[in-house]
């Protein structure tokens, strides 16, 4: 093959002939498109500061500027940092009555150990949805100040939810007239909680829309908030420029949370035709956790949580798992959600192997992680693929075809977010 000298034309291209200290060049053995759906062999990807600048096919030889930081990832393939659109950084492993000594310091200091392990485990983006005292704006802040690693976050600060519903407190109790930050009932007291949030920080909105696995007391598949109260929390909440996503295992409650116009529901347990329908019709996102009921069934007793919890999984987990089959089949709209917090931080890739399992191909797999959650996020410009423009949030993994092995997704080697190195193994 004739090797061709083109140090000039790349300086040119770059722009950068007075600052090449300030590229970084990363060779890719294999490099996951996923905006194409292939595999492509022997890429260059060419960052300047935080943002790709290039991706060239390396057949031909290069001379770099000097001062370029050169990443050889050749034996490895390498694809945009993952997402996961469902994750409790703020809190501790401890459940049921337990988790009643843990104050929101100490929860918020769990917060900054799990967003680097989750970064660690090469998730560079997250939705945090739910949490005390708006522990997780903290957060956020701290991590985008550099004060702490960890990967970008939207938050949604304390979830809504209706008197003694999901989202209360209901461990304490009547004398302790214990009520959660975010309980609110009618249109205008929940509006007035959206308001409350935004104010405070929020990016998103999370309401509870259903009974829940580790609300003490409630239904797991009753509704809860009627569809004019969550119809006014959309309302408020899209107003000031926030998507909204609602927690909802029941039916009802997933077909009226797609009708008040929310962007995104999660877990969907319990999911019909006309759920289905409707869902496609308004274009609504499913962000299903369809792995953490593994962790819940073998080790849940052992962590503290509660036996009704444990029964209430019992009900939900494969009827889940059906109904994400029964939407990927559909063709409805899907996020990578985990809910990591329910199992340990830093887990958040073995759900990919469940979501082959159940009926998507390995790409889809990798596409849901990437380029559709950046979709949801309403970031798709800045993350969720490899190319010109974007943010530099880039793993790898070696040791093996991760399309094949899906269990290599557990074994992230190299993780940048923002064209900084966070790990290389």
């Amino acid at each position: 093959m004739k090797k061709i000298l083109i140090a000039a034309a790349l300086i040119t291209n770059l722009s950068i002939a007075h600052a090449a200290d300030n590229i970084t060049v990363i060779k890719a053995g294999h490099f996951i498109d996923v905006i194409s759906g292939k595999v492509q062999t022997d890429q260059i990807i060419i960052i300047e500061g935080n943002r790709i600048k290039q991706v060239l096919k390396a057949d031909q030889t290069m001379t770099l500027p000097e001062g370029a930081t050169v990443i050889d990832l050749s034996d490895s393939t390498v694809m945009p940092g993952l997402l996961d659109s469902h994750v409790h950084l703020v809190g501790s492993s401890l459940y049921g009555y337990e988790s009643l000594s843990m104050s929101t310091g100490r929860e918020t200091i769990f917060g900054v150990v799990n967003a680097k392990k989750t970064l660690m485990a090469g998730f560079t983006a997250v939705r945090n949805v739910g949490a005390a005292a708006y522990a997780d704006v903290a957060l956020r802040d701290a991590i985008n100040a550099g004060d702490v690693p960890g990967p970008r976050i939207l938050v949604s600060g304390p979830a809504l939810g209706i008197t003694g519903g999901h989202c209360d407190e209901n461990l304490l109790p009547p004398r302790y007239k214990d009520v959660t930050e975010g309980v609110a009932d009618g249109p205008w007291a929940v509006r007035t909680k959206v308001r409350e949030n935004i104010k405070y920080g929020a990016d998103l909105i999370k309401f509870c829309g259903t009974g829940g696995v580790f609300s003490k007391g409630t239904r797991v598949g009753a509704q809860q908030y009627t569809l004019e109260e969550m119809k006014a929390i959309v309302d408020e909440a899209h107003m000031a420029g926030r998507k909204v996503t609602v927690h909802a295992h029941g039916t009802e409650g997933i077909k009226s949370a797609i009708l008040a116009g929310a962007d995104s529901i999660e877990h969907v347990s319990f999911l019909d035709d006309e759920g289905i329908k409707l869902a496609k019709k308004m274009g609504t996102t499913f962000s299903m956790d369809i792995y953490n009921d593994d962790y819940i069934l073998e080790e849940g007793a052992k962590v503290g949580m509660l036996q009704e919890s444990l029964d209430k999984e019992r009900e939900v987990g494969l009827r889940q798992r059906q109904s994400f089959q029964a939407a990927v089949k559909a063709g409805v709209k899907m996020s990578y959600g985990t809910d990591a917090g329910v199992y340990p931080h830093g887990g958040n890739g073995k759900q990919m192997v469940k979501m082959v399992e159940w009926g998507m191909t390995p790409m889809q797999a990798v596409q849901t992680a990437t380029l559709n959650t950046a979709v949801l996020f309403g970031m798709e410009k800045d993350i969720g693929a490899i190319t010109e423009g974007r943010f530099a949030d880039i793993i790898a993994i070696k040791g093996g075809d991760p399309l094949t092995d899906l269990s290599l997704f557990e074994k992230v080697s190299f993780v940048m977010k923002d064209g900084k190195i966070y790990k290389n193994e």
